[in-house]
């Protein structure tokens, strides 16, 4: 099962970086920029010097880092397809921010180097299997300096029934089969759509970024808990 998702998300991205932040604003009805503007400033607004957000894509919350970021702060972003890093470094905003190819369960760097590190809207293709999903958040904690901060932004699932399963349908009904028209990559998208329902809770994945190794972790749910921004500290 892990080797099906594996192949899915290396051929989904590698198909889809001119058209999917277009296909993302359309399928959050624009909410995606608010969560990820909202989470970037809660980054930022714990200072440090080193920075880096992985499993970057198109590089939108790395970009909106670097807006936020005080002079002296170095901006790194990580990601594992070439297609996806293209667009990115394409970007005028992007300027000052140093790319990387890598995987986030080796990523590239001593231990202890950065302040903060960030993953938005890639939590879900990291969770393949619960063990590889705390191997990453522990590869995490490994690359952050003692007391450096964790924050994660994802899809979640609202704690009111008949939301939940609004969201649901939504989810496996629109984002499945209009991202998978609007993209030409209908498995990929039937894929991501089939994630959503399956992801953690806000309190579940608390419990397991205190599993990895973090301490003080705390969340803060958005749009009806549709999403959720989860901040931990080494």
């Amino acid at each position: 099962m892990a080797g099906q998702s594996d192949n899915i998300i290396v051929d989904m991205f590698a198909e889809v970086p001119k058209t999917y932040e277009r296909i993302n604003r359309l399928l959050t009805l624009g909410l995606d920029v608010l969560w990820r503007n909202k989470a970037a400033k809660m980054a930022a607004s714990g200072g440090g010097t080193k920075w880096l957000d992985v499993c970057t894509g198109t590089g939108e919350m790395a970009i909106a880092l670097k807006g936020l970021a005080a002079e002296g702060v170095e901006v790194s972003a990580v990601d594992f397809s070439d297609p996806m890093l293209s667009e990115a470094k394409g970007k005028k905003d992007a300027e000052g921010i140093t790319f990387y190819n890598a995987s986030v369960e080796n990523l590239p760097f001593d231990d202890d180097i950065f302040d903060l590190l960030t993953i938005s809207f890639a939590v879900r293709n990291i969770n393949r299997s619960p063990e590889y999903f705390l191997g990453c958040l522990s590869e995490f904690c490994r690359v952050l300096k003692p007391s450096g901060r964790l924050l994660l932004l994802e899809t979640s699932q609202p704690r009111c029934v008949v939301l939940r399963m609004l969201f649901h349908a939504y989810a496996r009904f629109i984002i499945g089969p209009v991202g998978g028209m609007l993209s030409g990559s209908k498995m990929a998208y039937a894929y991501l759509s089939s994630t959503i329902p399956r992801f953690y809770s806000a309190d579940e994945l608390a419990g397991i970024i205190g599993q990895a190794g973090f301490k003080a972790v705390t969340f803060t749910r958005m749009t009806f808990g549709s999403c959720a921004v989860h901040i931990a500290e080494k």
